[in-house]
Order: structure tokens, then sequence, then C-alpha cells
């Protein structure tokens, strides 16, 4: 675990962090330590998400999906990993080595009690200012999904489903989800 923060972190100071067990996101300055794996539950969401947009994608190739633990590098000050993210063919150039250097078009958030504070506010709010298009929230114990359009009104869902519910993306044209297949169990 890395030592006590004395200062702002910057994006530079992240990359020299050495390699321990613990996961790390660099937000607004601040070193926040996440939880070292997800449940199986977000994973199982994880998984039905990949399932889902690879197949459309693999006859829709209009860019490339990404999984945690992939770096997100948006600001100086501010280092993400979210849970899937996308990135348009037109937006390619933002993919690097050593992760992303600028925002996704698309990227989901699945919230955990110990996350769900700094995905909401802060990470919302630097996704919509750095150019995100959209953004879904994925609320497990409820079995719901908040979708924002960042661009057009970041401070609050453009859409909320609940079980049973199906939608579509801008993202992702002609492609239908399922609240309920996001959510399928092994």
């Amino acid at each position: 675990m890395v030592a006590a923060q004395t200062r702002p972190f910057t994006a530079e100071d992240y990359r020299q962090l050495p390699p321990d067990d613990w996961r790390y996101q660099l937000i607004e300055g601040e070193l926040v330590n996440m939880a070292p794996a997800p449940n199986l539950v977000h994973q199982t969401i994880v998984s039905n998400l990949i399932e889902i947009i690879a197949a459309y994608l693999s006859s829709h190739p209009i860019g490339r999906m990404y999984v945690a633990p992939t770096d997100v590098y948006l600001t100086d000050t501010n280092v993400f990993q979210p849970d899937v993210l996308f990135v348009g063919s037109a937006r390619k150039s933002i993919l690097k080595e050593d992760g992303l250097h600028g925002a996704p078009d698309f990227l989901v958030e699945i919230l955990s009690p110990h996350t769900a504070r700094y995905d909401i506010n802060a990470k919302r709010e630097v996704y919509a200012r750095c150019g995100t298009e959209e953004l879904w929230f994925v609320y497990p114990i409820a079995n719901r999904i908040d979708v924002y359009l960042l661009q057009r009104d970041p401070g609050r869902p453009a859409h909320s489903h609940q079980a049973g519910a199906k939608f579509t993306s801008e993202i992702f044209p002609g492609l239908e989800f399922s609240v309920d297949e996001i959510f399928r169990a092994p």
C-alpha cells in the first residue's frame, strides 16, 4: 500500500507508483485505493456486457472496447479505471501503450459501496468535462442502470432502466440492450 498522501498527486506520480496488490485511481489529485478485487456479481455484469458489446462490434467494427484495469488519463490529476469503456474509430489516436490519453466515448461504472461516491460525483463531472458522450451507472443491488448523456446534461440521468426494460445506446446504433441480460446470473 502507498504511503499517506501529503500533496495532490499527478498523472506522473501515478505512473511511478510501485507495484503492489492494490488498485488505485487518481481522482482530482487524490490517490484513491480501490477494492483489491471486484466481487462475482460485479464480474458477471462485466462479462455479460462484454458478450453483448463484442457480438455487436464483430459485425459493426466502429471502435474498440476495453475493460478494467485500463488506465484512462483524463487530466494531470485524473487517471481512472472504468469497468467497461469504448473508443470509436474516429478517436483511436487517444489509444497509447499505457492506456487511453483522453476521454472514452462510452463507459460503464458498476457501483460498489466502496467507490460509488467517487463514481457518481467527482468522476462523472470529470468525464463530462473531458468529453465522454455516454456514461452508465450500474446498480447491482437494485438491478438498475442509469444512462447519462454527458454532453447534453451531465447533472442527471437521461434514462433509468429497471429489470425487464430494454433500451438502446446512442453509441451503438441498432443494438438493443436488455437489463435482464446485463444482470443475468451465471
